[in-house]
């Protein structure tokens, strides 16, 4: 029996609870500011489902060949997760294979996996939505697995979106697209973002009490709120 690679650590409830708090545009500011890779663009929630945050476990899909590991894709990550934890998988943006469906969705559910980020494509989102159950994907696609693609490794470097992410770092997906936070960092991300979702919360108040945009955004210094520290 093979030995499953578990994540070494994982951030504190306190600060996931806090990136909940904010959005991935927040973030992605967030991000811009501390002249780190910011915003994902093209993956998107596959129906309304709920915002995501928590610790990656990665796995990197590769294509069907003679070298194929023993088992349904999934089964290695799922096995590594613990509650709270987001399956990040990266099948290089490829819309036109699934990696993701219904028996993996519950079996994460029972698990009490947090949510599914795909730089690829899912399927079986009629039953998905049914669970509530947060899958981001690049496409969606009736096409199976089966003879197509392959689970390469897990819990190793992938990328999304052009951007790296490493076990346990932090990934958040909304309805306006999905950030990636290294674990390293995450306190001083937060907290950059909870300072810019308040000050952006107050410019929209003084606008909503029926000040001037052209007086709010004088006074507010908008334009200069990711200026380098």
């Amino acid at each position: 029996m093979r030995e499953v690679k578990r994540l070494a650590k994982r951030p504190g409830k306190e600060i996931i609870e806090g990136f909940m708090k904010v959005s991935t545009c927040n973030v992605s500011d967030a991000l811009d500011k501390l002249n780190m890779p910011c915003g994902i663009y093209g993956i998107r929630p596959t129906y309304d489902c709920p915002k995501v945050v928590g610790p990656a476990i990665t796995m990197r899909v590769v294509p069907y060949g003679p070298n194929n590991p023993e088992g349904h894709m999934g089964v290695d990550p799922l096995s590594a997760a613990e509650p709270g934890d987001v399956i990040v998988i990266d099948n290089s943006g490829r819309i036109d294979q699934n990696c993701w469906g219904e028996i993996v969705t519950y079996s994460a559910i029972q698990v009490g996996v947090a949510g599914v980020i795909i730089d690829g494509a899912t399927r079986d989102v009629d039953i998905i939505k049914e669970t509530n159950f947060p899958v981001y994907a690049r496409g969606i696609v009736p096409l199976t697995a089966r003879g197509r693609n392959v689970q390469g490794d897990y819990n190793c470097l992938v990328q999304i979106g052009g951007v790296q992410v490493s076990p346990g770092d932090l990934v958040m997906a909304d309805v306006n697209g999905v950030v990636v936070i290294p674990q390293d960092r995450a306190e001083e991300v937060l907290a950059v973002s909870l300072d810019l979702y308040q000050r952006e919360l107050d410019i929209v108040e003084k606008i909503k009490s029926g000040q001037s945009f052209l007086e709010v955004d004088k006074k507010s210094g908008y334009d200069k709120m990711l200026q380098k520290k």
